[in-house]
């Protein structure tokens, strides 16, 4: 009994370690972390691709989970506005091309999947959980303006209402 105490213990304070070395969220104001990352198709896009235009980037744990769909199927019933309004939608998550590719095709999802197989993009958003074998994209998004700066962050996101909430920040921001 003592020794599973003392792994339960050990395997706590390791994750604990891992997480306390998490990389830091950019800040509002600051340049995007650059990325080049392969979509359901295998083509490689990179922020810059994005310039001149709002960015959603948004981080999700794993393709057609409950939650994930929710959020991607929301993105997708409200493209239109978030396009009326000059934004492109981007999601990401450590899945990679053929189950993104998957996932689009069952939902019918309009724009692009990118494969952050290795958690290094993820990671450069502060958006990585990392525990060693597994690692997940944490439900995080990013709002980057036109130049390519950190707008706004979400890190407390509700999938059903996430799409319509970035909708009315996008229309105050650019009443600004």
């Amino acid at each position: 009994m003592k020794i599973v105490a003392i792994v339960v213990v050990l395997g706590l304070g390791l994750l604990a370690w891992r997480f306390a070395f998490a990389a830091p969220l950019p800040k509002i104001g600051s340049a995007a972390p650059d990325f080049q990352l392969p979509d359901a198709n295998g083509k490689l896009l990179q922020l810059q691709d994005y310039r001149g235009k709002w960015l959603v980037l948004y981080f999700y744990p794993k393709n057609d989970t409950p939650g994930c769909t929710k959020e991607a199927c929301s993105f997708r019933d409200d493209l239109f506005e978030l396009e009326k309004l000059g934004g492109k939608v981007v999601g990401v998550s450590v899945d990679d091309s053929d189950s993104h590719a998957k996932f689009a095709k069952k939902y019918s999802l309009p724009f692009p999947l990118l494969a952050d197989k290795d958690g290094k993009v993820a990671d450069s958003y502060g958006a990585l959980t990392n525990l060693g074998i597994i690692k997940l994209a944490k439900r995080y998004t990013f709002l980057i303006d036109p130049d390519g700066k950190i707008a706004k962050t979400y890190l407390s996101v509700d999938t059903s209402r996430h799409s319509q909430e970035i909708i009315d920040d996008l229309k105050d921001l650019k009443a600004r």
